[in-house]
């Protein structure tokens, strides 16, 4: 069996996280997303297809021609958007047998696989499917008994059994692909496909799933999962250098060539990848990971955050809730704020509108390459695109793009006071 994973997006809602990766690549927990996605299909499939088309190189570069043994086929979206496009674009690789798909952006638990097999018999296809009381952003799966009876795409405000971007198909699903016609979102949904397999009286049975589900598609979103792996997933264990004088409260995984300096206090779970330099004196709280090749230095505090590889918060820094791409230095005295004064959750704007994270604590989104002068202070929830350089005193109280200079100015008076 092949498992399919649709990794062509560009992730817009993600950015600036995405400003120059594909999203599958983000990390999460020192892992990028795809790899929890590769996992999960690795007990059931003999070869990976990744249908890949946005910053494909460099998935291309990261994950090789293989993972863990099993072979890797990369191919490009066909043209036209959507998920049935996507997944028709592994036509000629997929022989006379049932196949997986899998979303590469969301996360699930391995068990849900073994679930929809189970299902797949005398079925044409299966659905993984969990219930919500929200379902305006989803596609809503109205069913009778065993079998789907039909797919609604973002029906409002109401509960129901949602589509989790997990599915079983046969070869067959290819010629109902070519038979579906543009959305009114001027895609080619794989959901319109499954509706026309319905009404040609095929099978389309479903799986309720009730286990964790991750649609990764904002930013606060890769915080919740954060969290959740250092919550289920963390193993105490440490293998790099703690010295004498710091204070380690498990679970915290610490990688190879990481020193732990004198001072540092580190409540779990936590964790820390390789060759990072912690500390001295440093306090890193809960759900925080941290990647290699970081730098986390004196009177710095660390709360429920993502740092990815080679950042730095070298001095005087306090990073809370907050999201730090790779290669992103913060000066001294730079600090992320992550809470409003009335107590309201905070807003983000999402391709050009503002939506409510529904969180009362969120920090920075900080892209790749930045930098900070010292003394800089972020408003909650603002964003900073990659390669920006943001000046000395500036107060981020607005979203900054890509690549952009942030300089403030000050009129000075200098005045002799004599002898």
């Amino acid at each position: 069996m092949r498992g399919v994973i649709l990794a062509a997006g560009k992730g817009e809602r993600l950015r600036p996280l995405t400003d120059d990766r594909p999203k599958v690549l983000l990390r999460v927990a020192n892992r990028a997303i795809i790899e929890y996605v590769l996992d999960n299909l690795y007990p059931f499939v003999d070869e990976f297809i990744i249908v890949v088309k946005y910053q494909k190189e460099k998935l291309i570069e990261y994950l090789g021609d293989e993972y863990k043994g099993k072979l890797i086929t990369y191919v490009d979206q066909v043209k036209g958007e959507g998920t049935a496009k996507a997944i028709y674009s592994a036509k000629n690789y997929i022989e006379d047998e049932p196949f997986l798909v899998v979303n590469g952006d969301i996360y699930f638990e391995r068990e849900a696989l073994k679930g929809i097999l189970q299902a797949s018999k005398n079925n044409d296809a299966v659905i993984l499917v969990k219930e919500f009381e929200d379902l305006s952003n989803f596609g809503k799966i109205e069913v009778s008994g065993d079998l789907v009876r039909e797919i609604k795409e973002k029906p409002g405000k109401v509960g129901g059994y949602a589509n989790l971007g997990v599915y079983l198909f046969k070869p067959n699903v290819f010629g109902f692909i070519e038979r579906t016609e543009i959305s009114e979102r001027g895609e080619y949904e794989i959901t319109d496909t499954i509706n026309l397999m319905i009404k040609s009286g095929k099978r389309v049975a479903y799986l309720v799933y009730d286990g964790y589900w991750n649609d990764i598609g904002r930013p606060w979103s890769l915080l919740e999962l954060n969290e959740y792996i250092l919550k289920t997933k963390l193993k105490h264990e440490i293998k790099g250098v703690v010295e004498e004088g710091a204070t380690i409260i498990p679970p915290v995984e610490i990688g190879e060539g990481t020193i732990i300096r004198s001072g540092s206090y580190i409540v779990g779970p936590v964790k820390i990848g390789e060759n990072s330099k912690i500390g001295p004196n440093c306090f890193i709280r809960p759900y925080t990971s941290i990647g290699s090749h970081c730098h986390i230095g004196n009177a710095v505090e660390i709360k429920n955050s993502i740092i990815m590889d080679h950042s730095n918060a070298p001095h005087l820094n306090y990073v809370g809730d907050s999201i730090i791409g790779e290669n992103t230095n913060l000066g001294a005295g730079t600090i992320t704020a992550n809470l409003r004064h009335d107590n309201r959750t905070i807003k983000v704007e999402i391709k050009g509108k503002l939506e409510d994270s529904g969180r009362r604590k969120l920090g920075a989104i900080i892209g790749h390459n930045v930098k900070t002068g010292i003394n800089v202070t972020i408003y909650p929830g603002r964003k900073i695109g990659s390669y920006s350089f943001i000046g000395p005193g500036a107060i981020i109280d607005k979203n900054i793009p890509p690549k952009s200079l942030v300089i403030v100015k000050q009129e000075k008076e200098v005045r002799s006071l004599g002898d």
